[in-house]
């Protein structure tokens, strides 16, 4: 298994100006996953850029980390709908080719 580059969490607090509860928040809702190393709680840098979003959805339109939850599963929803879409559309161009 390839390291991890963890981030301490503090680091991140004091960087985007938040409380590090507003981050226990988030992990209690199951949005981030805080790993514990050397005794600091860190988390994954490539979950830094979730967190930013998270942060700036927070901040920007006063979402609680409650509404946060709900935006995420929608957004991972819109995403496996496109996803699907355009699966579907390719199959579709595949079979308008062989029926040519």
């Amino acid at each position: 298994m390839a390291q991890q580059e963890l981030i301490v969490i503090e680091t991140i607090c004091t960087h985007f100006e938040i409380e590090v509860s507003f981050v226990d928040a988030l992990s209690n809702l199951g949005l981030i996953e805080i790993h514990t190393y050397e005794e600091n709680r860190c988390i994954p840098e490539e979950k830094v850029a979730d967190l930013e979003k998270m942060i700036r959805i927070h901040q920007d339109l006063e979402v609680n980390p409650e509404g946060i939850d709900v935006i995420f599963n929608l957004l991972r929803k819109v995403d496996s709908l496109q996803n699907e879409l355009a699966e579907t559309k390719s199959r579709l161009r595949q079979y308008e080719l062989e029926n040519q």
